[in-house]
Parts: C-alpha cells; sequence; structure tokens
C-alpha cells in the first residue's frame, strides 16, 4: 500500500499540473471503489478552478475554493497525468480532465482507493481522528514521549497507529526503528525522553530519504510520471532476513506483529 513518502511523492508530481488549472470534466468509468465516487462529481467540479494540492496523511485533497476532493489511492492506486486524449485502460476509474488538455487518472486495480467530495475537510470521517504528522515540527521527542506514556503495546504498532502519528507504514516503521537502534518489540511505555529523540528524528529522516528516492515500489506503485521510485535499493532490514546487518553483521530477523511482517537485527536494536 502506497505510504506518506509515496503519497507525498505523488502530490509533489501532481502539483506543477494541477494548481491554477480550471477544471473542464470529471470522469467516473467505475464509482464502485472502496468508498463509491459521489455520482455528483460530475456536476459539481466542472469550471472549479484546483487552488492548491495538500496532503493529509495518506490522502490527497485538492482545494477547489467551495470544497475539497479528497483522493486515496488504496493497496495499489496511482494517478498520473496524461493527455486528456490519451484511451483509458481497464483499471483507470476516473479522470479530471482539465481545459490545459490533461488530465489527472486515477488507475486502481484493486478498487480500494477514494474519490470523495466534501466541505469540511477537518470534521470528515476519514480525517477527522487523525493524529499527527510525522514530518511536522510538532512530532518530536517531547510529544513522542508524552503519547507512549503507560503503553504496554510494542513500539512498532504504536508507530503505525495513525490516531497517534500518520503515514508511517510497516516499511518506514522497520526502517526508522533500525536507524534509531530500538528494539520493535520494545513496549513503548519503556522508552525514555532520549531514545523517544532519537526515534523522532530516525522516523523523520527515514521519510525524507524515501520521499528523495521517491518512494518505494515493490509492487505497484509509480508516480504521476509513470515512473517507480527507488528506495527499496537502501533497505537495512525490511525484506532481509537472514542477511548480515549493515551496523554489526548479525543476521537480521523475522517475526510477525499485528499480522505485519517485522524486521530488525537483535545485535543492535535494543
Amino acid at each position: 500500500m502506497p505510504e506518506l513518502p509515496e503519497v507525498e511523492v505523488t502530490r509533489r508530481g501532481l502539483a506543477p499540473h494541477l494548481v491554477g488549472q480550471r477544471i473542464a470534466a470529471a470522469i467516473v468509468r467505475h464509482a464502485g471503489l472502496r468508498h463509491p465516487v459521489p455520482e455528483n462529481l460530475r456536476r459539481i467540479l466542472p469550471g472549479l478552478v484546483v487552488r492548491a494540492i495538500t496532503r493529509r496523511g495518506k490522502y490527497l485533497l485538492l482545494d477547489c475554493g467551495v470544497g475539497w476532493l479528497i483522493l486515496h489511492l488504496g493497496m495499489s492506486g496511482s494517478l498520473r497525468i496524461v493527455p486528456a486524449a490519451t484511451p483509458a485502460e481497464k483499471h483507470d476509474h476516473f479522470d479530471l480532465v482539465l481545459e490545459s488538455g490533461n488530465c489527472m487518472r486515477l488507475r486502481d486495480p484493486r478498487r480500494f482507493g477514494a474519490v470523495l467530495w466534501t466541505t469540511a475537510p477537518d470534521t470528515h470521517p476519514l480525517l477527522a481522528k487523525l493524529g499527527v504528522e510525522p514530518l511536522d515540527a510538532a512530532f518530536d521527542g517531547d510529544f513522542l514521549h508524552r503519547a507512549t506514556r503507560g503503553r504496554r503495546t510494542a513500539v512498532k504498532p504504536l508507530l503505525m497507529d495513525s490516531h497517534v502519528v500518520v503515514g508511517i507504514g510497516n516499511i518506514y516503521a522497520n526502517e526508522a526503528l533500525f536507524d534509531a537502534g530500538i528494539n520493535p518489540k520494545t513496549a513503548a511505555g519503556r522508552l525514555g525522553q532520549a531514545r523517544c529523540a532519537k526515534l523522532a528524528e530516525a522516523v523523520k529522516a527515514t521519510l525524507a530519504r524515501a520521499i528523495a528516492a521517491g518512494g518505494s515500489s515493490l509492487r505497484d506503485f509509480v508516480g504521476s510520471d509513470g515512473n517507480p521510485g527507488y528506495f527499496q535499493q537502501q533497505y537495512r532490514v525490511y525484506g532481509r532476513a537472514g542477511q548480515p546487518c549493515p551496523r554489526c553483521g548479525t543476521a537480521v530477523r523475522r517475526i510477525r506483529q499485528g499480522q505485519r511482517s517485522t524486521f530488525y537485527c537483535p545485535g543492535c536494536q535494543k
């Protein structure tokens, strides 16, 4: 599933083509996504100008003045800029056609994505209870220390709890914990102030590196230009079970946490 880095890469790729552009039409080829595409988009969107494109967790928000288009890539979706005359393929479910002659096209083979409309994003059910953004200044060691007090849950699942902090998927939680030297099985409430500060910085650095590399393309993800990301070439522990740790040489171990694979080095993650 595309996580924060992949969504942010998509946002940055779309922005130059969308911001300031007037919408000519909305084409819905398949409304049956995870959340049904509203029928009234064909009527609401034409004539509106895209003022900005922002991100909240793994959701993209297109500010259209009188409301916001909420977009989610689901498990395997991608958003690309193509000429409006480009023939649609089997899994191309939604087009936002621009007067410039281009369109933003959602391709979603598994149909787990979303194209929704709201006039109040802060109170929308999908967005209202999301936690802090990990790349914002508000996410730091002090925040993480407060958020972990009294928590018996392991630190890795906590990092992936969108009610606490958004967008840190499985890959990036593994990599950030390795960078911070913290065992993913450690109870979150046992982390002291110094380790929380180190982990917060590791999360920020890991996400920044992933964004700079264009995100991770393990299965279907491509950016708005159709190109894959390359962060998977920088993985230190994720997917490397049995291979030597790049820091101490101990074999990387794989366990299950919350139905997800966790990779860590038992030699240097304490």
